[in-house]
């Protein structure tokens, strides 16, 4: 234990002469605020309150499978199935009575009974996941995306009794020594996840950075079954979609106030 000790300081010791006038103490202070130095892409979306419109009545098996599909394979979300019940997933079809409950009746048309409604993770202005994680993995950016840092997160599922929506996964199994023990993530860019973490949509964030749509709705462009957009500006597509449809949200009685909208 010594040894480790010693090796640690001398580590941090040389870090810090070679860094010049930053003392250990100011190393340290820097890494605990969890943000790191760069220079953003001048090519970057940026926007006060980002948000989805889905458009159920443009999205047919076809088109809501290739949005799945873009969604888990740029983000290397393993496909176990529903194996056990350990279901990795970022978006997913559910019926309407589950997607939209207390809103449906005796005399609701066949075809919204029937139909699998495209769910991902709400994005809430007012995300509960957050308020309930004790080591901020989980955290809500100034345009209101709510990201996860699997770094910090220690598995404690607080996240996912907290969210009403059940839009969060726990990798029970670590997905590069099953899924992806015998061939490559199907993109190198995007890092895989490792037991005993949470993982959820993250609105396609490392996409906006460079100035890309998120990948579900670069998808089904063609359809414009999925509309993203700031909610604030009032020349965005969203807004224009929402003012010419009536559209509804998922349990806006709890108070979470969703950012994703739905068409039905």
């Amino acid at each position: 234990m010594e040894r480790s000790r010693r090796s640690f300081l001398k580590i941090l010791g040389i870090s810090t002469l070679g860094l010049g006038t930053l003392s250990s103490v100011d190393l340290l202070a820097k890494a605990g605020t969890g943000k790191a130095e760069f220079t953003p892409d001048p090519n970057g979306m940026t926007g006060e309150r980002w948000a989805l419109v889905v458009d159920a009545k443009k999205l047919d098996e076809e088109t809501t499978q290739k949005a799945i599909e873009a969604c888990h394979l740029i983000h290397n979300v393993p496909d176990y199935g529903d194996e056990d019940n350990e279901e990795i997933k970022w978006i997913w079809t559910d019926k309407y009575e589950h997607a939209f409950p207390g809103t449906e009746h005796a005399y609701l048309a066949e075809e919204i009974e029937e139909k699998p409604f495209l769910l991902l993770c709400n994005h809430c202005a007012n995300p509960p996941c957050v308020r309930v994680c004790p080591t901020q993995a989980t955290w809500q950016r100034e345009d209101g995306i709510v990201m996860m840092d699997q770094h910090r997160c220690i598995g404690c599922r607080y996240c996912m009794a907290g969210c009403p929506f059940g839009a969060r996964s726990f990798n029970w199994k670590d997905p590069r020594t099953t899924y992806f023990k015998d061939k490559e993530p199907p993109n190198p860019k995007y890092p895989t996840r490792t037991k005993g973490v949470v993982e959820k949509c993250n609105l396609c964030a490392e996409r906006l950075a460079v100035g890309e749509m998120p990948a579900c709705v670069e998808a089904v462009k063609d359809s414009k079954a999925i509309v993203f957009g700031d909610l604030e500006d009032p020349d965005s597509e969203v807004r224009e979609v929402l003012h010419e449809h009536f559209a509804i949200r998922r349990k806006p009685e709890l108070g979470t106030n969703p950012n994703v909208y739905y068409i039905v």
